[in-house]
């Protein structure tokens, strides 16, 4: 069995860096955009390609002819999209999951072979920590496992949300006036690094960077 890790977000590369260690397979790593090529992929002919946290539009050859699967940090079918993690937080949710599911041609849409909740709370690098540590988990799982039970995506409960932008990360003085501490609290928090940091415009024109935040009564 052959293995090509593609990916480039850094909760991504700790997954495969470890799981490296843990098979037995041959397994191809692939770290950045400039890295990937369907041509490379062709040439090397895997029996599974994981594109986790891959931010890029897939060739449906590839989709088509390889088992490609990807992770996406929601309970899918909820939350399917752009910065899913971010989505979650700013509408008050508390748990969250990591999906893996079998991609097709849609968004987020494919049949899922392994899903485990996952806490929301605290800071974003101890959110990423439990991504990365449940990922492993489960595509160790799913590599050892010679049949893979899927599940399909129920189309009714479904729900998608579109990534954020930059500008995205302003806290205006409206919402100064008028949302709560703690809907501040998880817009700052879910802006942390690596993310464009939250920011407030003064007078001056500039923005001031809001890094990290606590909240107190």
């Amino acid at each position: 069995m052959k293995i090509a890790c593609v990916g480039y977000r850094d909760w991504a590369l700790k997954i495969y860096d470890a799981i490296i260690n843990c098979v037995d397979y041959p397994i191809l790593m692939i770290r950045s955009k400039n890295q990937y090529s369907d041509q490379l992929i062709h040439d090397i002919k895997p029996d599974c390609i994981l594109f986790y946290g891959w931010s890029w539009k897939i060739n449906p050859t590839i989709i088509t002819n390889y088992r490609c699967i990807m992770l996406h940090p929601s309970p899918l079918p909820n939350y399917r999209g752009g910065s899913p993690i971010q989505n979650q937080i700013i509408r008050g949710e508390k748990e969250s999951a990591v999906t893996l599911f079998l991609m097709n041609e849609g968004l987020d849409t494919g049949d899922i072979i392994a899903q485990k909740k996952i806490s929301l709370e605290g800071h974003l690098d101890e959110i990423f920590a439990r991504i990365t540590q449940t990922g492993i988990e489960l595509t160790l799982q799913i590599l050892k496992t010679t049949a893979l039970p899927t599940i399909k995506q129920t189309e009714a409960n479904a729900t998608f949300y579109k990534r954020l932008t930059p500008a995205d990360s302003e806290i205006t003085l409206k919402e100064l006036e008028s949302v709560s501490g703690e809907y501040l609290y998880n817009k700052i928090r879910m802006l942390e690094d690596p993310y464009p940091n939250a920011f407030i415009k003064t007078a001056d024109g500039r923005k001031l960077l809001i890094k990290r935040a606590e909240l107190a009564d």
